[in-house]
């Protein structure tokens, strides 16, 4: 009976959070979808860059003629399939609209090139703002609540079955889906991918988590009471003050915690420093502040 309330209560939860701006995240999907279609034409497919679902397309593209927004599509839609009776409803909804919008634009963005001429003999400028622009793409759709897909849905079978983390699980997919553009197109290009898997994926964070404008201390100091002064006082920023335990003295010590703008950074990290040179710190991005004053 608790589990069941439990499971209501976190479906409740999440259907909540759904609600919340749902014309503003559909934009936001539908504009991510379009540049991630658009980079596909204008870049990826012309350089012949290998990574994920659109790779598999580049590569049956290239050596059987096929359509690529076909291939992704059917391949995504298998993945779906595979989805939804190996992760279940509620893992598979959120790919859904990914899966078929996403190849969808790039079978009606194909015309594009035909009316932006790039020139192809830069590999590296094409790379670069192919995987810039994706990276913006992606970061848009998962803003949004959603995902584009394909071996996003495949890393997640992977690592249910083959118990291991997601993270490993991306390696192993992905990782495979790169490597074998040394098969197909030589090493030059799967260098050019793994540059690209690599910016796609920045570019993607940073969308999703913003640039910091904050960083996070946390401060353990014999000199509580100046440094606190000193970063209330002459940096006006509020702190918080935490009970901590250190592990294998077991003494009880103070943690201080604050919020300080990253153009003060170096002044707090030496203001810290010149009252106590033994100070322990830790300093953290903070993507976003909320509550307090």
């Amino acid at each position: 009976m608790f589990f069941q309330k439990k499971k209501l209560f976190d479906e409740n939860i999440i259907k909540n959070i759904y609600k919340k701006d749902r014309v503003v995240r559909y934009f936001q999907f539908f504009v991510g979808a379009l540049l991630v279609a658009l980079s596909f034409n204008l870049f990826i497919l012309p350089n012949k860059i290998v990574y994920g679902m659109s790779g598999v397309g580049v590569i049956l593209n290239a050596t059987l003629g096929l359509d690529p927004s076909m291939v992704i599509l059917i391949g995504s839609l298998i993945l779906l399939v595979m989805s939804y009776f190996l992760l279940g409803k509620e893992k598979t909804m959120n790919s859904i609209l990914g899966s078929i919008i996403v190849p969808i634009f790039m079978k009606v963005t194909e015309f594009v090139p035909q009316y932006i001429q790039i020139d192809t003999t830069d590999p590296l400028l094409l790379t670069l703002f192919g995987a810039t622009i994706t990276g913006f793409g992606m970061g848009l759709v998962f803003k949004a609540g959603y995902t584009t897909g394909g071996t996003d849905i495949l890393n997640q079978i992977v690592s249910k079955y083959f118990h291991m983390s997601l993270g490993n699980a991306m390696y192993c997919t992905d990782g495979l889906i790169v490597a074998s553009s040394f098969f197909f197109f030589g090493a030059t290009k799967l260098l050019y991918s793994i540059m690209s898997l690599y910016i796609v994926s920045i570019m993607t964070d940073k969308v999703i988590l913003g640039i910091s404008s904050s960083k996070a201390f946390y401060i353990i100091t014999d000199h509580e009471t100046a440094v606190k002064k000193f970063i209330m006082e002459h940096l006006s920023h509020g702190v918080t003050v935490l009970d901590g335990r250190g592990g294998f003295t077991g003494n009880h010590q103070k943690v201080i915690m604050c919020i300080i703008p990253t153009k003060e950074y170096f002044v707090a990290k030496e203001g810290i420093r010149e009252i106590d040179n033994n100070a322990f710190f830790l300093v953290t991005d903070a993507y976003e502040v909320n509550g307090g004053e």
